[in-house]
């Protein structure tokens, strides 16, 4: 019986491990691709200007998380109809330098929290562009989240629907 050099062994093993590490990559990146989709299915919202309306599709929490963008810098929005304004962290405001226009309070979630109101120069999500929106700073909020409040959707019209929220331009 021919003996397989010793070489040959070490390269077939080293080809397997390989492999294995390669099946094991792919199924990882595969598996953080459905989570993305799973946990933000419009996290590939066009940015277009002039689109006249936007839909959105319900996360599994049944939040609408999608991409926008405030005074041109991209921020992570979650629609909530029930904040009055839209409400940004202290660490985004100061990021984009935004002037602090007299002092409030609100009640959240975590009961009743001391704020900065601002006003935005900008703000969108889709092609919808509004200017000169309200808003305030929330020291607490998480630094991943915005709040996209009626201070911006009052001025559109919004349609829930199975899973889908179609935000648009009055006609």
């Amino acid at each position: 019986m021919d003996k397989i050099p010793n070489t040959q062994r070490k390269m077939a093993r080293f080809s397997a491990h390989m492999t294995w590490i390669l099946i094991l990559v792919m199924l990882t990146y595969g598996f953080n691709a459905y989570l993305e989709q799973r946990d933000n299915p419009n996290s590939q919202l066009s940015l277009a200007n002039g689109a006249d309306q936007v839909r959105l599709i319900a996360d599994r929490k049944g939040q609408y998380r999608a991409p926008g963008a405030i005074n041109g810098h991209p921020v992570s929005f979650v629609v909530d109809t029930g904040a009055t304004y839209v409400s940004l962290p202290g660490s985004l405001a100061n990021e984009l330098s935004l002037p602090r226009q007299g002092k409030s309070f609100a009640l959240t979630a975590n009961g009743r929290v001391a704020v900065d109101l601002t006003q935005l120069e900008e703000v969108s999500l889709g092609g919808l562009s509004m200017s000169n929106v309200p808003a305030m700073i929330v020291p607490e909020l998480d630094s991943q989240i915005v709040l996209l409040g009626m201070s911006f959707l009052k001025h559109l019209e919004l349609q829930q629907s199975s899973g889908q929220l179609t935000i648009r331009l009055p006609k």
